[in-house]
């Protein structure tokens, strides 16, 4: 299936910020299923978050494009970068509660799941817990979950949504 992909630069620093920012505009837009959505950091002498839009038409793509331009927003085509963050993507609002790798890979585009310091990808079977935040990346052309040991042996998605900062406690 042939993609049409754009981005947006934004002011936004903050990982968090711009999952809402993101969110709000895919909900303006009133995106199609199997839309993809990302962030993307972007580094220099002014850090800040992306956005991509990958949509399955050029017709949508051109849309998409018109609206955030009018919203002010400097628009490029293509992704700026091959690494993206997933925010929106097919299955995305199913992945919550406990659900099986083979489940989370079924019902969603993710592709494939990882283990930190865990060499291959879980048995089919293992057991994940997720909270509604799950952000898998774009690893050479796979979109990618990295999860880490829980409690009973299950596993949850790397990313939480609300870290601790570091040093909290000092």
């Amino acid at each position: 299936m042939t993609r049409y992909a754009c981005w947006a630069d934004t002011p936004v620093s903050a990982l968090r910020a711009a999952d809402h920012l993101l969110l709000a505009l895919a909900a303006e837009l009133t995106l199609p299923e199997g839309t993809f959505s990302c962030t993307h950091l972007v580094r220099g002498e002014r850090p800040r978050v992306a956005l991509s839009f990958t949509l399955p038409s050029e017709p949508l793509l051109r849309t998409a494009e018109e609206r955030l331009r009018a919203q002010g927003y400097e628009v490029r085509p293509g992704v700026p970068d091959a690494v993206g963050r997933a925010v929106i993507y097919s299955g995305a609002d199913s992945l919550n509660g406990t659900v099986t790798v083979g489940e989370l890979l079924a019902r969603s585009a993710i592709d494939r799941v990882t283990v930190l310091g865990a060499a291959g990808q879980p048995p089919a079977g293992q057991t994940l817990v997720m909270h509604g935040h799950v952000r898998p990346q774009w690893e050479g052309g796979e979109l990618v979950l990295a999860t880490m040991p829980a409690v009973g042996g299950t596993l949850v998605p790397f990313e939480v949504p609300d870290p601790t900062p570091c040093c909290a406690d000092h």
